[in-house]
């Protein structure tokens, strides 16, 4: 049985023996790991080609960043693959009324959208060289009757942007990593994976620009999670018991509007942070809020 998972790592200690190009490090309370994926080793993990930077923080929903040391490291890591100069469109995937779906959209409305502000920011504040950054929440195909991926195509376009960064909640093999782990991907992002609900993929080929995919785990596939909890033996019989009616199921978390919310802060301020690092986390709160 393949185990499901969104996290470039997982699928990589599911293939022992993979050549993939990585480094660790260690900084700030936090174990980061770079991963380069490219030919064979892609086709292996299943995942594209690209750059996969997993942060694994202490349990999010456990504690408090009350020194933003955790959105420092996310914020540092994310410069690394955005492009430096531009307008960067941030956009907040998944949909709003389902909890464990709603890290993308709740992330966004942490960003501070600076693009038709950038002139007055500089006049009142003092600052030079503020980045634009434009911010949407395209919610999901039932509700529009639009793919996130054809909303996207039209905004760039308008905007010009020079990178999308998308944001989503994942899923993961293993409920250790739920709330605990961010990855950070240059590979772009199929919305939808938290939930088993993949839409079309967003990414450079289909945007024409680079997309930088971020997400955080904040679900486990039912079938995942007991099939790594008792083995490959019986998996028909487990597959009956776990997906009824072959209905798919999955588990989050019982403190998932907790982890949502504390997940959102950190992925939202780290973006801030990533694109206008003049100003504090506690600056873009008073912004924001």
């Amino acid at each position: 049985m393949t185990y499901r998972t969104d996290l470039a790592m997982e699928a990589r200690q599911a293939q022992p023996g993979t050549n993939a190009q990585t480094e660790e490090e260690q900084r700030n309370g936090c174990r980061i790991e770079r991963m380069q994926v490219n030919g064979e080793t892609a086709k292996l993990l299943g995942k594209a080609q690209g750059q996969y930077i997993t942060i694994e923080v202490p349990a999010i929903s456990d504690h408090i960043d009350g020194e933003n040391r955790y959105i420092e490291v996310v914020s540092e890591e994310l410069r690394r693959v955005v492009p430096q100069e531009g307008l960067i469109l941030v956009a907040g995937l998944g949909n709003r009324e389902i909890t464990a779906d709603a890290l993308g959209p709740r992330a966004a409305g942490q960003v501070l959208a600076t693009r038709h502000i950038v002139g007055e920011l500089e006049r009142i504040l003092g600052e030079k060289e503020i980045r634009p950054v434009a911010v949407v929440s395209p919610d999901v195909l039932g509700n529009t009757g639009m793919e996130s991926l054809e909303v996207l195509h039209g905004l760039t376009e308008q905007l010009k942007a020079s990178a999308v960064i998308a944001v989503d909640a994942l899923a993961s093999r293993s409920v250790g990593r739920l709330g605990c782990t961010v990855q950070i991907s240059d590979a772009g992002i199929a919305p939808g994976s938290g939930i088993g609900n993949r839409r079309p993929k967003i990414d450079r080929d289909t945007l024409g620009i680079p997309v930088i995919g971020v997400g955080i785990p904040t679900v486990v596939e039912a079938m995942t999670l007991a099939m790594d909890l008792v083995g490959n033996h019986k998996a028909q019989e487990i597959r009956e018991q776990v997906e009824p009616r072959g209905a798919g199921m999955v588990v989050t978390p019982r403190e998932i509007d907790l982890l949502i919310e504390r997940s959102a802060r950190l992925v939202g301020m780290s973006i801030n942070r990533a694109l206008n690092s003049q100003f504090t986390v506690d600056e873009f709160t008073a912004l924001v809020h």
